[in-house]
């Protein structure tokens, strides 16, 4: 990825013209180290013979070719002029980037330009932001990350693997995420199974900003004995991308991943959710007495994708009660009904059956109103054909014990325990988590673990999304908490593979 440090960024820059801005940028250039006195001269000639103005109010100042010998080393320097420079031919530039570059090495910032010269909000934002660490971000496509339709590939006609990789690599290289030393490693590296069909591929080299490619099958089939029904393939050049990668390895998005369109999929991935929904992390339980409970039937003929989604979320808002629901049809476990994200994720098509569970004052009224915006359609024509099965209300007159099993257990007095440095470069990012989890998973033993680096709590390590979440780089030291019948052997297993480099 391009370099651009921080104090090559320049606020709030004053400049009268064109010309006066260029040379701002020629001298801050020079002063830097990254160019010979006379530089100037050259940048001020590239402008008479084309205008460097991209669009969006951004423009990139450089030399001509006769004055690339006098670049010391490859670098930017970036000047924002809120009150914007007249650039010629009407043009308005807020963002200047001068640029000096030896050879072709500034087209690796021109790439991640891509992303804001086609958003005119992000633009926008660069033009007046006040925040050297923001507009940075902003600008190198490292703020909040979030899946695009452009890289979804749905029923892809094919039985091959490598086709599915390969279909992604290409995709993630049009988003300019990635070089070709990343299409070659992926495609070389053989593909690590997630369950449940799907597939996860990466590379350690070429990664240019984070992005998540996703292919699926028109047709499920096999490799190696193993069910092939889509392949996600990552990017990866920071953490921001951690909060996707755990999201995608749930099991409720999972499900959505394997059977929802592009809409859902993106919903799913980019965990969409109301304000209120962010702070809503209402815990799965158990009815109890005086909740009540409507099951009904979606009409919808495309089923809960997001905006019939938006429609029930917000139904459910209108009330103070608690309120969870299940996908009956695909027996998933009840999320909250507050969350736009988790709905969607429930993967529900027409005909499936929804329970809700509302607990409070207005938990009657809350399930009788959602009834009825269901059958309505939220929003959307509903078919005519009846459900099979009968909507209904009712009230839980007594309380019923939870399950003992879903309960939080204590690690066992007889457990076995071991720590381990991660010594991978990358830390554990998708592929070596999931190498890990793999060989976790290969032994009749439950096995909990911590990052020990940042405090965190025990968890599951045969959940590939935990093990993403515990946020490990290089250097961090995990405790495995292992009990069973073949802990010892599972803890020694454990320390070989991490000790081997989970596959890297």
């Amino acid at each position: 990825m391009f370099n651009l440090p921080e104090n090559n960024i320049h606020l709030s820059a004053q400049a009268n013209d064109k010309q006066q801005a260029i040379q701002l940028a020629a001298n801050a250039l020079e002063q830097a180290g990254y160019v010979e006195s006379g530089y100037l001269q050259g940048m001020l000639e590239r402008e008479t013979q084309t205008s460097t103005f991209l669009g969006n109010g951004i423009a990139i100042p450089h030399g001509t070719l006769d004055t690339r010998s006098m670049v010391k080393n490859t670098g930017v320097q970036i000047f924002q002029f809120p009150q914007g420079i007249e650039w010629g031919e009407g043009n308005t530039a807020y963002v200047v980037i001068g640029i000096a570059a030896r050879s072709d090495e500034h087209l690796a910032l021109l790439r991640q330009l891509t992303h804001v010269l086609g958003d005119e909000d992000k633009a926008a934002k660069l033009a007046t932001l006040q925040d050297v660490k923001q507009f940075r971000a902003i600008l190198m496509g490292e703020e909040e990350f979030s899946v695009n339709a452009e890289t979804l590939s749905l029923a892809v006609d094919t039985e091959s693997l490598l086709t599915l990789i390969a279909i992604n690599a290409g995709k993630l290289q049009q988003q300019s995420a990635v070089d070709n030393r990343f299409v070659s490693e992926v495609i070389a590296n053989p593909a690590l199974p997630l369950g449940n069909g799907l597939w996860i591929t990466d590379a350690v080299a070429g990664n240019e900003k984070n992005a998540l490619a996703f292919s699926r099958t028109k047709s499920a089939f096999t490799h190696n004995g193993k069910p092939i029904n889509a392949v996600l393939t990552v990017a990866a050049v920071n953490d921001q991308i951690n909060p996707t990668l755990a999201r995608l390895l749930e099991n409720d998005v999972q499900q959505v991943l394997l059977n929802g369109d592009a809409e859902q999929i993106l919903a799913a991935l980019n965990g969409v959710q109301t304000q209120a929904a962010t702070a809503d992390n209402t815990t799965e339980s158990a009815p109890v007495a005086g909740s009540v409970i409507g099951t009904f039937t979606i009409r919808n003929e495309h089923g809960l994708h997001a905006r019939p989604a938006a429609v029930l979320v917000n139904e459910v808002k209108k009330f103070n009660a608690k309120i969870t629901v299940e996908n009956l049809s695909r027996a998933g476990a009840p999320v909250s009904a507050k969350s736009l994200m988790k709905l969607v994720a429930l993967g529900v098509t027409q005909g499936h059956r929804l329970r809700f569970i509302a607990e409070g004052e207005d938990a009657r009224a809350a399930l009788e109103s959602i009834g009825k915006v269901i059958t309505e359609g939220l929003g959307e024509t509903v078919s005519a054909v009846p459900p099979q099965e009968a909507d209904s209300i009712e009230v839980i007159e007594q309380h019923i014990q939870p399950n003992v099993q879903e309960q939080a257990q204590d690690v066992p007095t007889d457990s076995v325990e071991g720590v381990f440095v991660i010594k991978n470069e990358h830390g554990l990012h998708a592929r070596p988590a999931a190498v890990l989890v793999n060989e976790v998973k290969k032994y009749s033993a439950s096995v909990a673990v911590q990052n020990l680096d940042r405090e965190g709590q025990l968890v599951s390590a045969k959940s590939l999304m935990k093990i993403v979440a515990l946020g490990a780089v290089k250097g961090h030291r995990l405790r495995f908490v292992v009990s069973g019948e073949e802990a010892a052997k599972a803890i020694e297993g454990i320390k070989a593979v991490i000790e081997a480099g989970l596959g890297e």
